[in-house]
């Protein structure tokens, strides 16, 4: 450090990370696995409780997989969940493991704390010698140059740091977002959610999630609580004049009027204790953008949405694991660990590109599930009380259509995602036909590499790019490819193609027959290139 004006200004860093949430965990792991020097700061001095979100899904695990966390996370899941739904009068049993997914190798969704995927990474990253600093803030950051300036405050008193990137995990409010002057646009819901934790009498402790849906909305209850028995996420009208903090939990909720909202339900069990409750304003919002300059937003400082499907961490996770491999490409890159991109800023850029686009879809989806199940609407309320129980006995028939559920986890779970059009999806000469197009998610199969079957992304479990040959192509030259592209042949897979797979999973590059000007363009334009033989 150097004194300068009476702060102290550090450097040596590449990433500054702002906010310990699951999604700044998460990009800090992806960039420091790619090369990236991580700081990450939390303004809050503890882990934020409570856990706000409560699952997992399966494209999640895959992007995490090769940062080696997902054993951990599936040791605290629960991955055979089993929820009740109750429709009026009636009981329909909804299995969510072993769905019809043969391309992943998480075929079922995860019930887990949003505090529990904070401590698994929180370790991960501490294995890596990366401390989370808590009770440090950030005050203010702005672009200088070819780098960016941030000024943080902490009990040791205020510092300035000087580093290529900062990122703005930090949530709704974010100061990262205001400091880079990207305006927010949507609005907020006329409902809001209740969230409580609490032991409930005339309810076995062992039983599974329970979801009650009514005139008034939903209500679920799931045997996740952190100080009681029981987690409770009910729907209702927002209270007026209570204040706008949206997405973050804030005044609690009287018993009794918890109490009504079990007993509208149609539920018999009485609340025996209560730990805590509070009630959640909510907004679907999106930032109009998630990059300026040095400074780029993912999570919730990039997009709000309603609870509806669980997008909320699992789209901020995707979202790091996205930027995250960038970032530590484009750092490496201007140390010389790489070849020079032909352009770091198209690198940087397809970020906004390609998960705003993303994140606009997912936007529509939660909204148009937010009003079936939350609006108290005439139509909605209509479809929860009188339609749903009418349907109820046609709903074990569809759920026994394991593809047709399976199609709509793909759907939630953004396995459906591509980035076709993004400037990294690039198709070689000649076209490779039969494979996944350039921008499409790489699916799960058996494969040989000249041994017995493996399963493909088990093989890809590991950071860096990846180049898949088909069985009689020619290999890339050893000048092509840097330190962190792994070459794999497909031994079963007949024909002289090649298919380059990025970090987080989605096909880049692909040819039909030896491509090595466009591969060597493609992997100098993401950083990935070998650098020239007089650079040590």
């Amino acid at each position: 450090m150097v004194a300068n004006s009476g702060r102290d200004v550090t450097t040596a860093v590449d990433i500054l990370v702002v906010g310990a949430g699951t999604t700044g965990l998460s990009l800090a792991l992806q960039a420091h696995d790619h090369g990236a020097r991580i700081r990450v700061v939390e303004r809050r001095p503890e882990p934020f409780r409570p856990s706000r979100a409560l699952i997992l899904h399966p494209r999640t695990l895959e992007v995490l997989r090769p940062l080696g966390v997902t054993d951990a996370l599936l040791g605290l899941a629960d991955t055979a969940p089993t929820a009740h739904l109750h429709l009026g009068s009636r009981v329909v049993e909804t299995r969510l493991a072993d769905l019809a997914l043969p391309d992943t190798a998480f075929p079922h969704l995860s019930l887990m704390r949003q505090t529990d995927v904070e401590t698994v990474l929180t370790q991960a990253l501490a294995d890596r010698g990366v401390t989370v600093e808590r009770g440090t803030e950030l005050i203010t950051a702005r672009e200088d140059g070819d780098s960016a300036v941030a000024v943080l405050r902490s009990r040791h008193g205020i510092e300035e740091i000087r580093c290529p990137f900062v990122v703005g995990c930090d949530g709704p409010a974010s100061t990262v977002r205001a400091c880079a002057g990207i305006g927010w646009h949507g609005r907020p819901y006329a409902e809001e959610v209740v969230l409580a934790d609490l032991d409930l009498g005339g309810m076995s402790t062992r039983a599974d999630a329970q979801v009650f849906a009514g005139r008034q909305g939903l209500l679920f209850l799931f045997p996740l609580g952190e100080q009681a028995t029981w987690r409770l996420l009910a729907t209702r009208a927002s209270v007026a004049g209570a204040g706008q903090s949206f997405g973050q939990p804030g005044a609690t909720v009287p018993e009794a009027e918890l109490q009504r909202l079990l007993n509208d339900a149609g539920m018999k069990a009485r609340i025996e204790r209560l730990a805590w409750s509070a009630r959640v304003p909510l907004q679907c919002s999106l930032a109009r953008r998630f990059r300026r300059g040095r400074l780029f937003l993912a999570g919730d400082a990039a997009h709000n949405y309603s609870p509806a499907t669980g997008q909320g961490m699992n789209a901020g996770i995707q979202d790091a694991v996205n930027l995250g491999w960038k970032l530590g490409f484009a750092a490496g890159s201007a140390r010389g660990e790489s070849a020079d991109g032909l352009g770091a800023d198209v690198l940087l850029d397809s970020y906004d590109r390609e998960r705003r686009a993303a994140a606009h879809r997912r936007l529509i989806l939660t909204h148009t599930a937010f009003w079936a199940e939350a609006s108290t609407g005439r139509i909605p309320s209509w479809l929860r009380a009188v339609a749903a129980p009418r349907a109820a006995p046609a709903i074990p028939a569809l759920l026994a259509r394991r593809r047709l559920v399976a199609e709509a986890v793909r759907l939630v779970s953004q396995l459906r995602v591509n980035y076709r059009h993004s400037p990294l999806s690039v198709e070689g000469t000649p076209p490779l036909r039969g494979a996944p197009r350039p921008g499409d998610r790489l699916p799960d199969a058996a494969v040989s590499v000249g041994g017995p079957a493996q399963r493909l992304h088990g093989l890809l479990a590991r950071p860096g790019v990846h180049l898949l040959l088909q069985r009689d192509a020619v290999p890339p030259p050893d000048t092509v490819a840097g330190p962190r592209v792994t070459v794999l042949r497909l031994m079963n897979s007949p024909g002289r193609g090649l298919v380059a797979v990025r970090p987080d999973g989605h096909v880049g590059f692909r040819c039909g027959a030896a491509d090595p000007a466009g591969l060597t363009g493609w992997l100098s334009l993401i950083g990935a290139a070998a650098p020239p033989p007089d650079r040590p």
